[in-house]
């Protein structure tokens, strides 16, 4: 028996325009695939992270019988500091790709870190701002460890820069609040299920 219904693989569609406007949905749909390279681009910034970890983990040890307790302070907050870029990055690369690329197809990997999925594209805009604000505070704090050595111009800037972060990190996730749809009843399905 005969399917009326058109295949959706078809090559030759019926009509000029169907067949363009497909031709170019799958040709947009095809370009995702440009990010691709850009995410694997990242793993270049997590190898120069590593190296400059690494750099000042040496700087702390080589010096550490001679440097003073707020120098190697500021040096473990420098570590922390790409910690949480190095992160950052992770958290780009794979929600980013998952989201706008492809899906991962290592799910079934022992290792394989249950957020991943579900970081949407607003999720990531708020763990962004929120890494931006953490590392702008460790600045702030380096700064206020060395207050004697620094101007007060500069530390005024520091704060100012620190508290701008702050106030656009809520404001975005003021923003991604009102953006949500809100929250049906717990009982509203059941409820009209029943008329």
């Amino acid at each position: 028996m005969h399917d009326p219904t058109p295949q959706a693989s078809s090559p030759v569609p019926t009509q000029g325009t169907p067949w363009l406007e497909s031709s170019l949905e799958r040709l947009f749909f095809r370009a995702r695939w440009l990010c691709a390279p850009l995410y694997l681009g990242l793993t270049a910034g997590l190898l120069v992270i590593l190296v400059k970890f690494f750099q000042t983990v040496w700087t702390l040890v080589r010096h550490s019988y001679t440097l003073e307790f707020d120098d190697v302070f500021v040096g473990i907050l420098d570590m922390i500091d790409l910690v949480l870029l190095a992160n950052l990055l992770l958290i780009v690369m794979f929600a980013g790709y998952e989201n706008f690329v492809s899906k991962l197809d290592v799910r079934n990997h022992r290792d394989f870190p249950d957020w991943i999925g579900h970081v949407t594209f607003g999720d990531i805009k708020i763990k962004l701002m929120a890494s931006i604000v953490a590392m702008s505070a460790i600045h702030v704090l380096a700064d206020f460890i060395r207050v004697n050595e620094i101007s007060s111009r500069t530390l005024a800037w520091s704060v100012g820069i620190h508290l701008a972060f702050v106030v656009s990190g809520l404001m975005l996730a003021m923003m991604d609040r009102m953006m949500e749809p809100p929250a049906r009843p717990a009982g509203s399905q059941t409820e009209s299920g029943t008329h």
